[in-house]
Formats: structure tokens, sequence, C-alpha cells
């Protein structure tokens, strides 16, 4: 699935100049070229580990890789994970033990539930919901909400349809827990409050902050869902330059997509600090 290479691994006075590599406008064209130039925050630069940009492809920003097999990939120490076989991109993983770090001096314990997701992960996730065999708020969907675009406006509440997660890129983890009650009171409060304090010193931001006029579209709030934002702020731009609705296929209710407006609301639907 891989284009050509146009980078090599970037050293951290290379990162100096960043660029967003495109992809081509088909899906099973995988080619790259680079684009835009962008300079880094001074933090930025000091900061990043080894970046490699080579693979930023339609093919990669939508999760049709093994992330267990990519070079850019490796396995969450089960020290900073609920279980084994968590995936995340190296920069993204060295920064984050970094925070976890920091984190743990204050008191505070930082856990990955969840990590990288490869397209089939997020099928399996999505067509679960779809087809009843995991309840949603205790319904079965198909049951209850038996109109396609119903349906899956539900599931967007929290889940992303195939080929649009951020969960793909390896930039992005789920911490600690996965309802945001857990972050209102209690050690989940400490957690957040720490972590709305320091992540961004670590380079993370939060993608799912509440809706509002400043974040009308997209998913509901997330107080556990955190981006590697120096890499997945080009993965996020590449999106809206070359990711179209008609390619959101191959999984039971991807009619739907084109209709929603997927790729606008959710994909792009994030909050500012992640797109600066």
């Amino acid at each position: 699935m891989m284009g050509k290479t146009i980078f090599s691994f970037l050293s951290l006075a290379s990162l100096a100049v960043s660029c967003t590599p495109p992809a081509s406008s088909s899906q099973s064209d995988s080619s790259a070229a680079p684009v835009a130039l962008q300079l880094p925050t001074a933090g930025q630069v000091k900061e990043l580990p080894l970046v490699r940009q080579d693979s930023f492809n339609l093919a990669y920003l939508m999760g049709h890789f093994d992330p267990a097999n990519h070079p850019d990939f490796t396995v969450v120490e089960i020290r900073y994970a609920n279980r084994e076989g968590c995936y995340l991109r190296k920069d993204a993983y060295e920064a984050f033990k970094k925070m976890h770090a920091a984190a743990l001096q204050s008191g505070v314990q930082l856990q990955i539930i969840s990590a990288t997701r490869s397209f089939k992960h997020q099928k399996e996730i999505w067509e679960a919901k779809w087809n009843g065999s995991r309840q949603v708020e205790g319904q079965d969907l198909s049951k209850t909400l038996p109109s396609p675009e119903a349906r899956a406006r539900k599931i967007l509440e929290y889940s992303s349809m195939p080929g649009t997660s951020r969960h793909h890129w390896g930039t992005d983890i789920d911490l600690n827990a996965l309802t945001d009650s857990y972050f209102q009171k209690g050690d989940g409060l400490k957690i957040f409050e720490w972590l709305s304090a320091h992540a961004h010193q670590y380079g993370f931001c939060r993608p799912y902050t509440a809706k509002g006029p400043e974040r009308p579209n997209g998913y509901e709030e997330e107080k556990w869902h955190w981006s590697y934002q120096p890499v997945a702020r080009h993965l996020t731009e590449m999106a809206r330059l070359h990711l179209r609705d008609e390619m959101i296929t191959g999984f039971q209710g991807a009619e739907t997509a084109r209709r929603i407006g997927v790729v606008e609301r959710y994909v792009l639907g994030v909050s500012k600090d992640c797109l600066q």
C-alpha cells in the first residue's frame, strides 16, 4: 500500500521546516508528493523526536495498513496501557512517555486504553453497532433506528466511520476511561485538570471539546481523547485537501457518508487547538 518514498527520516534540525505530504485523488493510488511547507513552533522543534513522513498518503490516512508491520510504529509497553498489543507512532509514543513521567510526579497516573486502530478494527466496531450485535445506550440500533442516516448519526456521536478515524493515524489515544462522567470528580477530575493544564507542553491537544459556536460539528465531547498535534495536524490538513465522502466505502452503512458530510462535519470537526 505504500507509495514511493519522498522523505527519509527527518532529524530535529530538518524539522525546522515541516511539510504536509498529499495523496492522489484515488484511494487505490497511494503515491505522494511534497506540498506546502510550514514552520513548527520553537517548542515543537525542541521536543519532537524523529518523524518519518514518507508514508503519509490516503492509504495511511484511512487506516489501510497494519501498525504491527509499519516502520513508524511501535508496541506500547504494558506499563503504559491497560492491555498488551496497543501500537502508536514512535514520535507520539515518545511524547506520551515524557508526559506520563511528568504526570506521575504530580500524582497522576495516565493509562492508554485505546491507541491505533486499523480500518479493519474500526470496521468491526462500526458494524457491530450498525447491525445490533453491540448495543448503543442499551439499544439495538438496527431495530430502534431503521433509517440508515439516523442510525449512522447515532453511532457517529462517539464512533467514527472506518476510514475517517484519527485513531488510524497512530497519533491519538484514549486515556483512563471512556465516559465524561469519570472525569468530573475524584481521580478522573484530577487527571483531566492535569491534562488540560499540561498536555500541550508535550504536543497533545484535545480534538473533541464541548460542542458550541467554536466547534458546532463533529463527535460529542470526549475528555479522554488526546491527539499528538505536531503530526496529526498535517494529517488533518491532508484530509481537508484530499479526503472525500465518496471515498468512505467498504462497510455497512457507508452509503450515508455523503448525505451526512462525514469529512467536513466529523473528520474536520475538531477543536482549534488541534488545527494550529
